[in-house]
């Protein structure tokens, strides 16, 4: 009797912690679930009432004030999007609960009037803003906090993308690159499983790719692939580079923010109206998808859209970046792997992840994506261009508060000599 009453005892701590995780994370999963559902729905809406209306291309300057006035009367004009919800992780300052609505709204306008931005980047705000929310609503303790904002992440991603693996390894690993809190694992993956039911069971697909032009593996089809993997990882510097360049150099030469959204607004006017057709405005879902069926309209479509979203976003629209990586990704490798000898469609698939992997440094995340968005025919190669592209872009992020632990070129910590 006394040694069943110790394995109780023993194990108490551990149901304890499955029984509040099944109520936390559940409830952030299904809170970052409705929110997805909602933000998608929304985010869809203003995209197709844009493509039905190009004069809203003008209304940009306008949203671009709202936005920052919005924000200013909030108080959160210091506001520094993803970067703030990856620095909570880590014990920083929480991200307050009206920065969801407010991220939600932004992006919604940046996208109806022609923005060059994603969705999934807001996605980790509002996710994360949420469920610090749920945490202080029940005063949970600075790690449980901690836990339940990456359970936000997960969830809004997975809500979007229909990818919970993927969210789920992204949320742990996008913090602290080489260090993972494995005690977040069940409750991330909770909260992106329901969180990605709810849009499903409202009607709202996930996104998927059909993989085609998979070569037979072999020493020849790998060093393209690994040829193709480091070009991409090179250009997903040369993206990281010009995202912070062109943020920087917009506050230097234009302090005012309600300048800075009139400039940004301009500029992607003008650069619209001199490309003519529209396909760098808003996230470009429909250009990933012409990419990974091999067909790209430009060569030099890949570096357009950087410079259309790092105009966007460094004026201060608010959106995401993972969709814009996901169409450089996708439409260099369509317009490169042919040069090294591989199929269009597949080199796009590879470019795409491999690309992804190098501005947010998340080789399993990555790995899982393809996975999730591919199916498991390509692996070895999705495998191999994912540990290159992180190996060659080096310290290299989208985002500046992310912490890269340990050192990629040895085992060692980067703040050891």
């Amino acid at each position: 009797m006394d040694k069943l009453r110790d394995k109780f005892l023993n194990a108490l701590p551990t149901l304890r912690a499955l029984g509040r995780w099944l109520v936390l994370a559940g409830l952030a999963g299904l809170a970052c679930g409705l929110a997805g559902a909602a933000f998608t729905w929304c985010v869809a809406q203003a995209t197709a009432l844009r493509g039905a209306h190009p004069w809203l291309l003008f209304c940009m300057p306008l949203a671009g004030l709202a936005i920052v006035w919005a924000y200013r009367a909030a108080g959160m004009e210091n506001d520094s999007g993803t970067n703030q919800i990856i620095a909570s992780v880590r014990g920083g300052e929480r991200p307050p609960v009206r920065l969801a609505p407010l991220i939600f709204l932004g992006s919604v306008l940046t996208h109806l009037t022609g923005g060059s931005a994603g969705r999934e980047g807001a996605a980790l705000q509002i996710g994360g803003s949420i469920s610090a929310g749920i945490g202080r609503l029940l005063r949970l303790g600075e790690r449980n906090t901690n836990t339940i904002i990456q359970c936000g992440m997960a969830g809004l991603f997975s809500a979007l993308f229909g990818t919970p693996l993927t969210a789920t390894v992204f949320a742990m690993e996008v913090v602290n690159v080489g260090h993972f809190r494995y005690a977040a694992l069940f409750p991330c993956l909770l909260s992106a499983l329901i969180a990605d039911a709810v849009p499903r069971l409202l009607g709202l697909p996930a996104e998927a790719y059909h993989l085609s032009g998979l070569p037979e593996p072999g020493p020849v089809s790998l060093l393209q692939c690994g040829g193709l993997a480091i070009l991409a990882a090179l250009a997903s510097i040369a993206f990281c580079v010009l995202m912070h360049e062109a943020a920087h150099l917009y506050k230097k030469y234009i302090p005012n923010q309600y300048l800075r959204a009139l400039a940004g607004a301009a500029l992607v006017i003008v650069l619209t109206l001199a490309e003519g057709s529209g396909d760098y405005n808003g996230a470009g879902g429909h250009i990933i998808e012409l990419a990974v069926e091999g067909k790209v309209h430009a060569p030099w479509a890949f570096a357009l859209k950087m410079l259309f979203t790092a105009l966007t976003l460094g004026a201060g629209f608010r959106g995401g970046e993972i969709v814009p990586t996901l169409f450089i990704g996708s439409t260099f490798g369509c317009a490169v792997g042919p040069l090294l000898g591989l199929d269009p469609a597949f080199s796009a698939a590879v470019g795409m992840i491999a690309l992804f992997c190098g501005v947010v440094n998340c080789p399993l995340a990555s790995i899982f994506l393809a996975i999730e968005l591919f199916g498991g025919g390509g692996l070895p190669f999705f495998a191999l261009a994912c540990s290159l592209s992180f190996l060659v872009s080096g310290r290299y992020s989208l985002y500046s508060s992310q912490n890269i632990v340990y050192s990629k070129l040895e085992a060692r910590l980067n703040d050891t000599p």
